[in-house]
Parts: structure tokens; C-alpha cells; sequence
């Protein structure tokens, strides 16, 4: 085989850089990278979010897109994340090393989501997203995640969902008490009922309350936490009270030490919710057009139960 010429190489090297950079993180839209959009309904994120600052982050671990965040950078936490279930068994694993995302620090930073580094982190990172010692000497607060690891079933897939930019501040006894019991019925229901992929967003409210570090606001911490999913090719010779509950339905609960039950509703209702406590415009929507299933239920049976 006939070496290369030197332009040749040129041009390889230039097309593997641009490769490369392609593989960013931190994206002006989620269809631009590939396999991104797989973890949204129609490959459609949520619409009608207002703020300035908040990131879109394709959760890359080892090379692969595994989920979507969208990041607030002011308050340091995750607004939602969203991601496909995946049949599981629904044990926990506790043993995965705590990630950040190296792009919202550095524009050309890598591709992927990072460990901690032991010792010294530098200024920028803390400046643009929530690091280990932000949670070390909180007392009330939990690492909560919004795509839980229980939902996942690739090993990979599941150590991607420990990284900062997928948790909140969780109350220690609302992470492991009512939100942790939601997730786990949730897992069973769609475990048993939905036959083909169902989407699932979860996500937070705030109403201006911080953790704070070396008397800096830092953190802020969720009033509320919300989930819906969406699941179009489900059992429809599931029970009648499971069968309501397809192919749409959501979850809001109060991130708070007591009274925090999870609540089932409609989709709709949690989006009218939503409105009054986000910033967000009216024609915000979770799912591309409601997730209307190819063969939808009559309306009379989709109510809050």
C-alpha cells in the first residue's frame, strides 16, 4: 500500500478534529447531535422554556448519548432530565464514581461527562456547575436523581446517571421515603404494561432557596419534583385502573421533610401546574402533541385517579 501524501493527511487529521468537536456536550438544539434526540417522544423535547440560562446537555458516557438534561447554570441543578425507561430488575447500584460536565466549563472540553478529580478543582467549574463539596456538608439534603439508576439497565446507561448535572437537593427523608416508593411503582407499572418504549422527564421547581458554601448561594433546592411519562404501545388488556393510566400520566410531589405524598394526575393538569410555578410560556407542552397514542383511549377515561 502506496503511503499517503501529506495534504491527505492533512485532511484526514482535520476531518477527525472536526469529528471530535462534533461530539459536543453542550448543544444549541438536542437534534444535533446523533442519537441524542432517541430520549425524547418524536425526538421533541419539552417546549416553551423561557430562561436564558439553561443549558442543553446530551449526557455522553463512554462515547454515547444516554439521556438529556436540560441545566439551569444559575441555580446549578438539572430543570429536567429525560430518558427512556429500561426493563430492570430495579436493584441500586452505589458503587459508580460522581461525574461533572466539562462543557459548561470550557467550550472544547471533553465530549464526555468526567469523574471528580481528586484534589483541586479549578474556579470555572465550580462557577458554572455544582461540585462534590457542595453536597459534603448538607445536612437535610440528598443527591437526587432525576433519571434514576433503577430505570436503567445497561451498566453504562446507569453510570451515567451519576453525574451532578442529574441530581437535586433532594429532603433526605422525601429521597428515600415517598419519591424513591413512587419510583420503584413506577418501574413495576412499566415493567409489566408498556410494550414498547416508554419516555419519562422529571423534573423540579424553585421558588429561590439555595444550599450555600463558604457564604455563597451555590445550590438551589426544588419546592417541587414532577415526572410524567409517555408509553403509546401499552397492554390495553391491562386492568381498567392500570389502562387509565396509558399511554400519558404524571407525578408531582413536595420536596419536603413531611405531607410530601406523590401525587397521579393527568399530564394537562401538571402542565397547568407547571405554568404558575416556572418560567415558562403557554404553549409549554412535556410531550410532543400530548402524546396522543395511535389508538387513544376515549376521553372519558383519562382522569386523575
Amino acid at each position: 500500500m502506496q503511503p499517503l501524501p501529506l495534504w491527505s493527511l492533512v485532511s484526514l487529521l482535520a476531518c477527525f478534529h472536526g469529528a471530535q468537536r462534533m461530539a459536543a456536550t453542550v448543544v444549541q438544539d438536542f437534534n444535533h447531535v446523533e442519537r441524542c434526540k432517541d430520549s425524547l417522544y418524536m425526538g421533541t423535547p419539552p417546549r416553551g422554556f423561557l430562561s436564558p440560562s439553561l443549558k442543553r446537555i446530551c449526557q455522553r458516557y463512554a462515547d454515547r448519548p444516554r439521556y438529556v438534561t436540560l441545566y439551569d447554570s444559575r441555580l446549578r441543578i438539572p430543570v429536567y432530565s429525560a430518558y427512556t425507561f429500561k426493563k430492570t430488575e430495579g436493584d441500586r447500584r452505589v458503587d459508580y464514581p460522581w461525574m461533572y460536565e466539562p462543557q459548561l466549563a470550557e467550550v472544547d472540553g471533553n465530549g464526555n461527562m468526567m469523574p471528580f478529580p481528586q484534589g483541586y478543582l479549578h474556579m470555572k467549574f465550580e462557577d458554572s456547575q455544582a461540585v462534590l463539596d457542595d453536597y459534603s456538608d448538607v445536612v437535610l439534603y440528598e443527591r437526587g436523581h432525576l433519571n434514576p439508576d433503577q430505570h436503567q439497565s445497561d451498566p453504562h446507561d446507569r453510570a451515567a446517571t451519576y453525574t451532578l448535572t442529574n441530581v437535586v437537593p433532594e429532603i433526605r427523608e422525601f429521597n428515600i421515603g415517598p419519591w424513591q416508593q413512587h419510583e420503584e411503582r413506577l418501574r413495576v407499572r412499566l415493567n409489566n404494561f408498556c410494550r414498547g418504549t416508554a419516555y419519562i422527564v422529571t423534573g423540579v421547581t424553585t421558588a429561590g432557596h439555595m444550599i450555600r458554601r463558604n457564604n455563597q448561594d451555590r445550590v438551589g433546592i426544588p419546592e417541587d419534583v414532577w415526572s410524567a411519562y409517555c408509553c403509546t404501545d401499552y397492554d390495553r388488556n391491562a386492568p381498567h385502573d392500570v389502562r387509565v393510566r396509558f399511554p400519558t400520566q404524571a407525578f408531582l410531589a413536595k420536596n419536603a421533610k413531611e405531607f410530601s405524598a406523590v401525587h397521579e394526575m393527568t399530564v394537562l393538569d401538571l402542565e397547568i401546574y407547571l405554568k404558575t410555578k416556572m418560567d415558562v410560556d403557554q404553549n409549554f407542552q412535556i410531550f410532543y402533541d400530548n402524546c396522543v397514542s395511535p389508538s387513544p383511549l376515549p376521553q372519558y377515561l383519562h382522569h386523575t385517579i
